[in-house]
């Protein structure tokens, strides 16, 4: 059974920090690039930042380059997305996501999780 669980929201102050988590269970994650989505209201979901499975290229969006950092640990298969400095328009759902780089695999997605930036 494929589980992507995210945790780590809450609700934060303007330039607070917050670290999210990703426990990723029942699938290879070595064969999956590892994503951490957001969907903030009334807008489309935006993908925040990537990483391969070694962890050697990550790339990000513009909008959050400099403040959040993804990391793994596949000991742990788990993905990490540390936020600093954090903005009010940070405000949004986020949401894990497993990306197959192998023909016929399936994606996946995490139920997201609350992070709020307000003063």
């Amino acid at each position: 059974h494929v589980q992507l669980v995210e945790s780590g929201g809450g609700l934060v102050q303007p330039g607070g920090s917050l670290r999210l988590s990703c426990a990723a269970s029942g699938f290879t994650s070595s064969t999956y690039l590892m994503n951490w989505y957001r969907q903030a209201p009334g807008k489309g979901r935006e993908l925040v930042a990537s990483i391969t499975y070694t962890g050697g290229s990550t790339n990000y969006a513009d909008s959050v380059k400099g403040r959040f950092t993804i990391s793994r640990d596949n000991a742990k298969n788990t993905v990490y997305l540390q936020m600093n400095s954090l903005k009010l328009e940070d405000t949004a759902v986020y949401y894990c996501n497993a990306l197959p780089l192998h023909i016929g695999g399936y994606e996946y997605w995490g139920q997201g999780t609350q992070v709020t930036v307000s003063s």
